[in-house]
């Protein structure tokens, strides 16, 4: 086997497992994924996350180069070694999301220019140009504008290099050895009449089985009290819900004796409650103290996890006082937001302090390392 294993040289793993967590009336495709990571002589910690390179869809990579009127094993330098045309879009380049470079060789390019691109590139219409770019790729442009005559290294180096993903952990070595678990949004949306897929989750879901996948660990200071003793509240609806399945797995795993309290979110019940049975059967057992679930389409009030924690406030504030970690992952813009507010309102009306003393306190727990995020 080749190794050492570095970032430089990822591990090879192989999909073992590609698996749909969401029934079939769900607007969403959730899928669970393990991989095979036998032989890789390295570890992770529940907490972590892993990098995962991908390649770029096949498909979209032949239309680009029949697009550029080029048959795809012309030589170039790509932003990481000298290869041809299609193997440089496949796996070195990134295909869909624009570069300010591509952009402005458009701008420049264009024989009959591009005069409102021109415009939005300014520096005060930055915003309005990323409303313009919305769902637009980089075979929108050449097809948009096809009096461009490119050569293949003049195209090349207009793209930004293809950036590998990274993604929360699902499982726990000590209940998993040799595998890594991932819970991932297959990305799939229409603009401008045209599929897009995201990049690297799409590769997964449809591609992975047939070639190796490149990974390295991504250690994390999103961690587990080292004492499994003391109790823990996890807040992760949808995806996040990734490292609280590991941390479950590793408290199980080793005995660990302190409570464990998930709260879980998705849009329905019937259809996107992953991993359901593991939950339920952990709750069942008392090993899942408490588990409460949010169903943001099954009411016409729709219920998030931050609803769930303010109708247990009380019982929120009683684990906090009794030194429990608060843990927090997903989405970053909303969610993440809603639920530290909920956070704030429960240690100030339940701990009966003021605005000051409970932002000290929210600071303290930070400090303390009790209150942790894994947002994106």
């Amino acid at each position: 086997m080749p190794g050492p294993y570095t970032r430089a040289n990822p591990f090879p793993a192989r999909l073992k497992t590609n698996r749909k967590l969401c029934g079939e009336d769900s607007e969403k495709d959730t899928r669970h994924f393990v991989l095979d990571l036998k032989d890789w002589g390295l570890n992770y910690e529940v907490g972590d996350s892993m990098t995962v390179w991908p390649t770029n869809d096949p498909a979209l990579v032949d239309e680009i180069i029949a697009t550029l009127k080029c048959k795809g094993d012309e030589a170039v330098k790509s932003p990481m070694r000298e290869t041809n045309l299609r193997d440089a879009l496949l796996s070195d380049c990134r295909i869909t999301q624009t570069s300010p470079k591509f952009l402005k060789a458009i701008s420049e390019k264009a024989v009959n220019g591009a005069p409102l691109l021109t415009e939005l590139m300014k520096p005060e219409r930055k915003d309005d140009l990323d409303k313009y770019l919305w769902g637009m790729e980089v075979i929108d442009f050449l097809i948009e504008h096809p009096s461009i005559k490119w050569t293949p290294q003049e195209f090349v180096d207009t793209l930004a290099k293809l950036m590998p993903r990274l993604y929360s952990i699902s499982s726990s070595l000590k209940a998993h050895p040799d595998e890594v678990h991932f819970t991932i949004d297959v990305v799939r949306y229409e603009s401008r009449g045209r599929e897009r897929k995201g990049v690297c989750s799409a590769f997964l879901a449809e591609r992975a089985e047939k070639s190796s996948i490149p990974v390295f660990p991504n250690p994390s200071r999103f961690r587990l009290p080292e004492d499994g003793n003391v109790p823990i509240i996890m807040v992760g609806p949808g995806t996040g819900i990734a490292p609280f399945r590991a941390f479950l797995q590793d408290r199980q795993s080793t005995g660990a004796k302190g409570k464990n309290w998930l709260f879980f979110g998705s849009q329905h019940k019937h259809c996107d409650y992953f991993y359901e049975d593991e939950l339920e059967k952990m709750k069942a057992d008392g090993f899942l103290t408490r588990l409460d679930c949010a169903w943001s389409r099954d009411s016409k009030d729709k219920s998030y996890v931050q609803h769930k924690m303010l109708e247990n406030a009380a019982e929120i504030w009683k684990w906090i006082d009794e030194g429990a970690h608060f843990f927090v992952c997903g989405d970053a813009r909303r969610m993440a937001k809603d639920v530290d507010a909920a956070l704030r309102t429960i240690i100030e009306k339940e701990g009966g302090k003021t605005v000051e003393q409970t932002n000290e306190h929210v600071e303290k727990l930070k400090a303390d390392k009790r209150y942790k995020r894994d947002v994106y």
